[in-house]
């Protein structure tokens, strides 16, 4: 049985893939809350939520969770806490956070008091009075949202959707634990004709690519994690190893991208050879309105151009238009599309089947999705 928790961040809406995730991998008293999963920990756990989690944003140890209304409540109760287990005499602990509609509004003042008193638990623990901090780093985050203090070990470094194969983007890239997502709500299957036709870097059609073929994406890169002492490297090992033994190469998944510009099919292709999976996915120069349905089934997914990102509203709605003149529905062809356009139902022509809520970072989108089994139903 573990004996602490794990949190795994995530953008807003993603909460219930995450769950669900982390459950499937094993996980115990998986809790989801607002922009974020808790769970059990093990170091097991640790290793394998970062290297294989499609869609959270990094694997922190929850070290507690406590009311504090004053400066004297936060000290005492971050002092309390048994930070030894994870902090050695020369590591380095930098402290950071965000305070939200709390008694305790000043970033840098609960910042400063929780660093003093991470030190004052050490000092008494390890018998020191100075602090080198040359050794790796165990960052310290906090979050103190309605007077309730969260503090946490980051054990991933660079956020998780940073998963190597994109080191250049396109203008407005779609980011990668979102694209993920969306691949996952529109229940790509391991053998789909899988198309997008905005494809820009690519990000939507490697997601999927490393869905369909069960690739964990953090399985090539490496954890601030890794090098602490208090875990065994063994395990890290362990894990990756699990992970590769469940990659599926020959389901017969093609991932098909098109765009109009020919430095974005450029890139599209070179991010798919860094990611390992150019074998499944093709790109080509190609125009929304010469778009061809090709096959029996398919999966359409794409984060079109709107106003405020690439386009004026005008150029946005119009190709809006087009797509929902080639998009037709047809039975064993799904669509779906990201936008934060509130119009965009409007000049697609179409209802949406179902719609989900969800973030692109700060920025609201809904996630249209139509399928033509449950558009009938509905008539």
């Amino acid at each position: 049985m573990s004996d602490f928790q794990l949190v795994c961040p995530c953008l807003f809406g993603l909460e219930g893939p995450l769950a669900d995730e982390l459950r499937k991998m094993g996980a115990e008293n998986v809790a989801p809350q607002n922009g974020r999963v808790v769970f059990d920990g093990s170091d097991e756990m640790i290793a394998r939520a970062n290297i294989c989690s499609r869609y959270a944003e990094r694997v922190q140890i929850l070290m507690a969770t406590f009311p504090a209304r004053s400066f004297e409540e936060l000290f005492q109760g971050v002092r309390n806490l048994p930070w030894e287990r994870w902090i050695g005499k020369t590591d380095a602990f930098p402290v950071n956070g965000s305070c939200l509609n709390s008694q305790l509004a000043s970033v840098p003042d609960c910042q400063s008091i929780i660093k003093k008193a991470v030190v004052e638990r050490l000092k008494s623990k390890y018998s020191v009075n100075w602090f080198e901090e040359t050794g790796l780093p165990r960052k310290i985050h906090f979050l103190i949202l309605k007077d309730m203090v969260s503090l946490m070990i980051d054990t991933s470094g660079p956020g998780l959707h940073k998963r190597g194969y994109r080191a250049n983007a396109t203008e407005a890239p779609i980011r990668e634990t979102l694209a993920a997502a969306m691949v996952y709500f529109s229940r790509v299957r391991h053998d789909a004709n899988f198309i997008d036709p905005f494809c820009g870097s690519g990000t939507l059609l490697i997601e999927a690519a490393l869905t369909a073929l069960n690739i964990a994406p953090g399985v090539s890169r490496r954890f601030d994690a890794e090098g602490w002492n208090t875990i065994d490297s063994g395990v890290w090992k362990k894990e990756r190893e699990r992970a590769r033994s469940l990659e599926m190469h020959d389901t017969g998944f093609i991932a098909k991208g098109y765009d109009i510009d020919p430095a974005a099919v450029a890139l599209a292709a070179e991010n798919a050879q860094k990611a390992g999976v150019s074998g499944c996915v093709h790109v080509e120069r190609r125009d929304i309105a010469d778009f061809r349905e090709e096959g029996d089934f398919g999966c359409v997914i794409c984060n079109p151009p709107y106003g405020e990102r690439l386009l004026d509203l005008r150029a946005a709605e119009e190709i809006y238009r087009t797509m929902g003149k080639v998009f037709v529905p047809r039975r064993g062809w799904s669509y779906s599309f990201i936008t934060p356009d509130e119009t965009f139902e409007k000049c697609f022509g179409r209802r949406a089947a179902k719609r989900r809520k969800l973030y692109n970072g700060m920025i609201r989108c809904q996630y249209y999705m139509y399928f033509k089994e449950k558009n009938e139903q509905e008539k």
